[in-house]
């Protein structure tokens, strides 16, 4: 994916209601030669995966151990505009699987969250571009140092692992386009 392709891909986006302003914020950040850098202020993008299994049953997530809550993985794109590549990188580096389906090459959600300062940097925001990507729990799962822990977690125990709103939403979006398909 392109920036040419992301800026297409924003114009096209059907937003869920939460995501509505995150369109337009991205758009005006697009604008920014530097978005694609992690020393972007205020804000640069990101890529993130939200995995499930085959049946859309499970989700894998990590325990953040900066952030201290279970997420998808994902992370800073470092210069690369590619965010589907980025969040592809970021789920092999923070899950261990390997193999990956790419469930649609156009992006599955956009969120912008706050991060906190830290003695080395100030706060800013994440511009999060979320793909779905589909592995099979049977694939060897591996922690890495940026995690606590990694997990295949249920649908229905989702709840008792995050409050994000954000994960909630994924949660609920494929939840909407499993059953749109039956």
């Amino acid at each position: 994916m392109t920036r040419t392709e992301l800026e297409r891909q924003l114009r096209l986006h059907q937003p869920h209601a939460e995501e509505q302003e995150f369109v337009t914020r991205c758009q005006w950040l697009l604008t920014h030669s530097d978005c694609f850098q992690r020393y972007h202020l205020p804000g640069h993008f990101t890529g993130s995966a939200w995995i499930t299994n085959p049946e859309h049953t499970h989700t894998l997530l990590v325990h953040h151990a900066k952030l201290n809550r279970w997420l998808q993985p994902g992370g800073h794109a470092d210069g690369e505009e590619d965010l589907l590549a980025v969040a592809l990188r970021e789920a092999r580096e923070e899950t261990g699987v390997i193999r990956f389906e790419v469930k649609t090459s156009a992006f599955f959600d956009l969120d912008i969250h706050p991060i906190p300062a830290r003695a080395d940097f100030p706060a800013h925001d994440h511009y999060d571009v979320r793909f779905w990507l589909i592995a099979d729990p049977s694939d060897k799962i591996e922690v890495s140092e940026e995690s606590h822990d990694v997990r295949w977690i249920s649908f229905d125990d989702l709840p008792h692992f995050t409050q994000e709103k954000s994960v909630h939403r994924l949660l609920e979006k494929s939840a909407r386009a499993r059953h749109a398909k039956r």
